[in-house]
């Protein structure tokens, strides 16, 4: 069974300052195991469903080799990565990880999806989540997810 975690928050705890929009605004680590066998490339799409406008997506990368176990922190925002891997463009419209920084009150879930694919995608580095959804459709062989809670409480 495909599992993520994270050595720098644990599933419906705190995600640390560090990684939001009040901190460094780096990307937290992540690591995978269980892979099935027949994954051919992987993907993280990062959301929070809890945003006042709707569903604000925080980073895509896809592509991402399924020998690889684990994201470091502080991923570049860059469109292609040295490995192959590719970034998308976040509900900002910046490329890469765009870290948490809701309105100050109640807490936000920020949701990192990881998906196992059956191929690389065919998407552009730079692609909307639309776009990546859409390349990823019907090659989902299995995804998990891990949650990271974050309130910012003053202005």
């Amino acid at each position: 069974m495909l599992t993520i975690s994270s050595p720098d928050f644990k599933n419906n705890e705190v995600l640390p300052a560090k990684f939001t929009g009040e901190g460094q605004n780096i990307s937290p680590a992540l690591n995978w195991s269980d892979i099935p066998a027949n994954a051919a490339s992987l993907a993280v799409i990062m959301d929070d469903p809890d945003a006042p406008s709707g569903l604000f997506t925080h980073w895509i990368i896809f592509n991402i080799s399924p020998d690889s176990k684990s994201l470091p922190q502080a991923i570049p925002n860059k469109l292609k990565m040295e490995n192959g891997s590719m970034q998308g463009k976040n509900t900002a419209g910046t490329i890469g990880y765009y870290g948490p920084y809701p309105p100050p009150g109640l807490p936000h879930r920020y949701q990192f999806h990881l998906y196992a694919l059956d191929k690389m995608i065919d998407a552009k580095p730079g692609a909307t989540r639309k776009e990546v959804l859409e390349a990823m459709h019907g090659h989902i062989i299995l995804s998990t997810m891990i949650t990271g809670i974050y309130q910012r409480t003053h202005r």
